[in-house]
């Protein structure tokens, strides 16, 4: 019927006895004699994907290319895998979309800013995942957001990534019709990094639900945006009603990065630090020695434990 909208639910894909592989879900990738991954300037006719990155366990993913690079010195160094100074090459040097580093077992890729970019970084890596014939993959988003009701510099490990009306899940249009997925992420996982940061005992973290909007300014109910057509009581009020269902904080990647885990058979985990409290301000105005203190705090976390999951704590 023309003008009609499908709406349906799909799930993660299940492929019996190969729980701890990444599952595929797409069946036309079989047919293919070389399978290129455009935007990280590799290829399975170019690369060898299992000498490369064979060994990987953990994948972190952030939206800037420096900060990532900047995780991957630290984690080299917790692991004992490199020294202060060291450098590390950009493994997608050939493209200027994204960018990858790797040390030892653990893989950290940018993916820019937005569902949109994320996404295709997303397809891409799986593929990549795939093609290198790894196993028992933990997928860890690590970045910044805004927060509601937390002190700035508190640490938000996702429960549930919701949209814009709170609900949990990642909503796309494909041929036409739309396609609603679940958001959910693993629950042992979170539960796992709580414990983690229990442990350190440096900042402040929780396990709440994390808004994921389309947008950075009226997607977030912002009054500093280009345009802005509510007003401050409006916007006070969405955030409270936020809060009440269970939000913490908000970003931009969350919902579409749980969707694609589920999917494709594979823990995910999202630890974002918050760079305010959005029920006092809109605008970031922390100096830039805080705010560059405040983003190692999810690097600080998640390499606690990945050292702990690796035996080195």
């Amino acid at each position: 019927m023309e003008g009609f909208v499908y709406t349906l639910y799909v799930s993660q894909c299940s492929y019996p006895g190969r729980e701890s592989f990444i599952h595929l879900c797409n069946p036309h990738l079989e047919k293919m004699k070389e399978d290129i991954l455009y935007h990280f300037a590799l290829g399975t006719g170019t690369h060898d994907f299992p000498a490369l990155f064979g060994d990987v366990k953990f994948v972190c993913v952030g939206g800037s290319a420096s900060r990532m690079k900047a995780f991957t010195a630290y984690i080299a160094e917790e692991l004992g895998l490199g020294s202060p100074g060291d450098d590390f090459p950009n493994i997608c040097a050939g493209t200027d979309r994204y960018a990858m580093y790797k040390v030892g077992p653990v893989l950290s890729v940018s993916h820019g800013m937005g569902i949109p970019s994320i996404s295709i970084m997303l397809h891409e890596l799986i593929k990549l995942l795939h093609h290198a014939k790894c196993s028992n993959i933990t997928i860890i988003r690590i970045g910044t957001s805004g927060g509601i009701g937390l002190e700035p510099g508190s640490v938000v490990i996702t429960r549930q990534s919701v949209d814009a009306t709170f609900k949990p899940q990642f909503e796309q249009v494909i041929l036409g019709k739309t396609v609603i997925r679940s958001t959910n992420l693993d629950d042992q996982l979170a539960k796992e990094l709580m414990q983690c940061s229990k442990e350190i005992n440096q900042f402040n973290t929780v396990i709440g639900n994390t808004m994921c909007t389309l947008d950075f300014y009226e997607g977030q109910g912002r009054l500093d945006g280009a345009i802005c057509l509510y007003n401050e009581e409006e916007k006070l009020q969405y955030l409270k009603e936020a809060y009440d269902s269970g939000v913490r904080n908000i970003e931009m990647e969350s919902s579409v990065f749980a969707a694609m885990c589920n999917l494709s058979g594979v823990k995910g985990a999202v630890v974002c630090v918050t760079l305010l409290n959005r029920l006092e301000g809109d605008q970031i105005s922390s100096s830039h020695d805080v705010l560059v203190e405040y983003q190692q705090r999810p690097q600080k976390l998640v390499g606690y434990f990945i050292k702990k999951r690796l035996g080195k704590v």
